[in-house]
């Protein structure tokens, strides 16, 4: 795959609404692997998605090659977000109405490797800026060591949301359920913080 071949577009707010089909396909088939597991649906999808639609602090960075979206990332303000993730910052002591939440990054496996994940993190931090927020968070699922799916050559992605500032808070954890794919039902899943500060005396 050539570089060239790739740009980044932002969409914000009701600008999303186009894009909701391919970005739900998208969420299912990448969120399908370890760790989150996740057995989607496009109507669920559509309904998540919807929170982005409607806020006029949403963005959505779109990872096109030509005109097939082959990744996307979302963010929005905190205060945007539903009690699920607000509550644990809240409880933690943080002002949510500082707080910029960085959604989600999907990225098909074979567009990774090509800077489009620090394009995803660059676009959603100066957005937040812009918006005048000092902090900028994102949460991520945890699954014991031992999880029976776990590949063999599996890498926690610690490493590199640490090379882009993010820091875990361990303290700080939401949960939030989905079904899994070897599971009959949905179930909570813990998901453990990350932050970053924008502004110094954040």
């Amino acid at each position: 795959m050539a570089n060239t071949s790739l740009r980044t577009v932002v969409v914000k707010g009701p600008g999303l609404e186009p894009w909701l089909q391919a970005v739900s396909e998208l969420r299912i088939r990448v969120f399908r692997d370890f760790p989150y597991l996740y057995d989607g649906s496009l109507d669920y999808e559509r309904n998540y998605l919807q929170t982005y639609v409607d806020s006029d602090t949403a963005l959505c960075v779109l990872a096109l090659d030509g005109d097939r979206v082959v990744g996307a990332s979302t963010g929005l303000a905190m205060a945007d977000e539903t009690d699920e993730f607000r509550r644990p910052l809240d409880e933690a002591g943080l002002h949510v109405d500082s707080v910029f939440y960085c959604a989600e990054s999907v990225l098909l496996p074979e567009y990774r490797g090509h800077g489009l994940y620090r394009a995803f993190f660059e676009a959603r931090e100066a957005h937040a800026r812009a918006l005048g927020k000092t902090v900028s968070v994102f949460c991520a699922v945890k699954r014991p060591d031992d999880h029976p799916l776990k590949p063999r050559d599996y890498q926690p992605l610690d490493p590199v949301w640490r090379r882009f500032g993010y820091r875990p808070e361990a303290r700080i954890q939401a949960t939030f359920p989905w079904k899994d794919i070897d599971q009959p039902v949905e179930t909570d899943k813990p998901l453990m913080f990350y932050r970053k500060v924008l502004e110094e005396n954040a």
